[in-house]
């Protein structure tokens, strides 16, 4: 599953990670939200994105019908160790959560949630993802970390 950033560039969703978020799509009715982080590489040659895994939700994460917080040190602990495995090529790229619609659309929270991560993370990138998985697809956005800004970006 590819999505253009740009003109020139595409950020690629392994069939790993789709699968992934195949798994807690909220078919049923009492299904609660889930999420985690997205994890892969920046392609030099060609300036793509990758996203190679991403965390499932964690015992000590917050998932009701229509929200979810993750708890950050533990998914913290599996990115370190995932780029220390990685020799240091497996990055944080963002988030993921799940939505109860069809076509997921990001609330006021989810905007308000994105832009603190754009302003608080610690990481190389000047840009992160968030993904949200619906009930039968799945948005992308991507969020520019100097200016604060994020926009959906279309499937190719």
């Amino acid at each position: 599953m590819k999505f253009n950033i740009d003109t020139q560039r595409v950020i690629k969703i392994s069939d790993r990670v789709n699968a992934l978020f195949h798994e807690y799509r909220q078919i049923g009715n009492k299904d609660r939200e889930a999420g985690g982080v997205l994890l892969g590489r920046f392609i030099q040659s060609s300036l793509d994105v990758v996203v190679d895994r991403g965390t499932a939700p964690m015992k000590r994460d917050i998932r009701k019908r229509y929200f979810f917080k993750k708890h950050r040190d533990d998914h913290q602990e599996i990115v370190q160790s995932i780029w220390e495995e990685s020799m240091e090529t497996c990055n944080y790229l963002g988030e993921w959560h799940t939505h109860p619609e069809p076509h997921p659309t990001p609330s006021a929270h989810d905007i308000k949630e994105w832009k603190r991560v754009l302003k608080d993370t610690i990481c190389d990138s000047d840009e992160l993802f968030f993904i949200i998985v619906g009930t039968e697809s799945i948005g992308v956005w991507t969020g520019n970390r100097k200016r604060l800004e994020v926009k959906k970006l279309m499937r190719c």
